[in-house]
C-alpha cells in the first residue's frame, strides 16, 4: 500500500503569520499532486501543526515568538484548496511539535502493516517535512520514503535545499 502525507499545509503557513512567497508557490503543485494521488487511489493523511493559547510559554514559542496554528483559529485550518479536494476521505493528525509521534501508528493502522511507499510534501521542508520524513524512515526502514520537492517550501530557499540534501543523505528519495 502507498500513503501520501500532506505536511502542515495550513493557512498560517501559506497566507498567515508564517506565510511567504515560497510557501504560496507550493500550493498549485500540491493541488495538482493531490489530484493525481486521488486518481491513483493512494491513501492520504495530513498533519496539522497545532498550538494552544499558551504558545508563548512553550519552548517553540520562546524560540519562534510568532503565534501560529492556534487550535480553533482560521490559521490552524488546512488550506481550502486541499480541504475541498480531500474532504472526509483524508485523515488528519494533529501534532504539537515539528514531527508527529502519532503518524507512524496511523499509517500502520491504515495499511494493516508496513506500507511499500510513503510520499511526503508540504511546509516547511527544513523543519516539519524533514522531521516527519526522518521519523518515518526510522520507523519504516525498508519502506521507500519519498519527498516531493516541487510541492514543498522552506523558511528560505537555501534552508529548503539544505533540508533536501540532508534527507538524501539519509536515503530518503527526493523527486
Amino acid at each position: 500500500m502507498k500513503i501520501f502525507v500532506i505536511i502542515d499545509m495550513q493557512n498560517d503557513f501559506i497566507s498567515g503569520a508564517l506565510g511567504n512567497a515560497e510557501t504560496l508557490a507550493a500550493v498549485a503543485p500540491m493541488v495538482e499532486r493531490v489530484k493525481e494521488v486521488i486518481a491513483e487511489g493512494t491513501e492520504i493523511l495530513y498533519t496539522l501543526d497545532t498550538h494552544f493559547e499558551n504558545y508563548s510559554d512553550t519552548q517553540e514559542g520562546r524560540n519562534l515568538p510568532v503565534p501560529h496554528c492556534i487550535k480553533g483559529t482560521e490559521g490552524h485550518r488546512l488550506i481550502s484548496e486541499l480541504a475541498e479536494l480531500i474532504g472526509e476521505e483524508a485523515r488528519g493528525v494533529e501534532k504539537i511539535t515539528f514531527g508527529s509521534k502519532e503518524l507512524p501508528r496511523r499509517i500502520l493502522d491504515i495499511c494493516g502493516g508496513v506500507p511499500e511507499k510513503i510520499e511526503l510534501a508540504g511546509v516547511c521542508t527544513d523543519i516539519c517535512v524533514i522531521s516527519n520524513a526522518m521519523i518515518l524512515k526510522a520507523f519504516f526502514p525498508e519502506t521507500e520514503i519519498v519527498v516531493n520537492s516541487r510541492c514543498c517550501a522552506g523558511v528560505t530557499p537555501d534552508s529548503h535545499n539544505r533540508a533536501l540534501e540532508a534527507m538524501k543523505m539519509c536515503q530518503i528519495t527526493i523527486i
